[in-house]
């Protein structure tokens, strides 16, 4: 999924160099649609839905200064 990504971003590059700006922009939007789903497609956990462990963020209680 993500070399057809990459495909849909090259092929905007080159129809850009072409002089073929709206369908460089087109691809750039599809590329930028495909790179948002393939993300959530990787994210999403059929236990805890959308949520990544390596990036869990944990309020603890922090020690006032001065004690302990």
């Amino acid at each position: 999924m993500m070399t057809i990504t990459f495909a849909v971003l090259l092929a905007a590059f080159v129809l850009r160099l072409w002089n073929r700006p709206r369908s460089a922009m087109a691809c750039l939007f599809v590329s930028s649609i495909m790179a948002i789903g393939l993300f959530l497609w990787e994210i999403y956990s059929p236990d805890d839905g959308f949520r990544m462990p390596w990036l869990q963020v944990e309020l603890r209680h922090a020690v006032p200064a001065g004690i302990g």
